[in-house]
């Protein structure tokens, strides 16, 4: 399938995106979420006090981005799955700025999105259970 060329109305909304990405990045990476008061908490965690799939990635990316891998992981195991397809993401619109195309979209196809579903459902239920080895993957 041939993708189409952007508009240039395209290209700048994605260079825009891109931007505000790049600029979220710095900012998690700048700011440390433990102590600085401006980060939202998770809801769940803080009306039931069961972690969804995603509490602790916040705080899992500044540690990333400050060359900490192990205390990333750590705070939410699932980084590498959220660091591939953030990564995806920010290519496919630098590939819109650059080249005025995207990147294929093999990597957003359904199976991939069934997948993610079952691991972050399987990975909320059992960082949840209060025994261990499950209690190591509680933020």
């Amino acid at each position: 399938m041939k993708e189409a060329i952007q508009s240039g109305f395209d290209r700048l909304l994605a260079g825009g995106a891109l931007l505000l990405f790049t600029v979220g990045c710095i900012f998690v990476g700048y700011f440390n979420p433990s102590t600085a008061g401006f980060f939202p908490a998770c809801p769940l965690l803080t009306i039931t006090g069961f972690a969804c799939p995603g509490c602790g990635l916040t705080r899992g990316f500044h540690a990333f981005f400050q060359g900490d891998v192990l205390t990333a992981l750590s705070f939410n195991a699932l980084i590498p799955i959220y660091l591939v397809g953030f990564l995806y993401l920010a290519g496919m619109l630098l590939s819109i700025v650059v080249r005025g195309k995207s990147l294929p979209y093999k990597i957003v196809a359904p199976s991939f999105f069934s997948f993610y579903l079952v691991v972050s459902i399987t990975f909320g239920v059992l960082r949840n259970i209060p025994a261990y080895p499950f209690t190591a993957l509680f933020p």
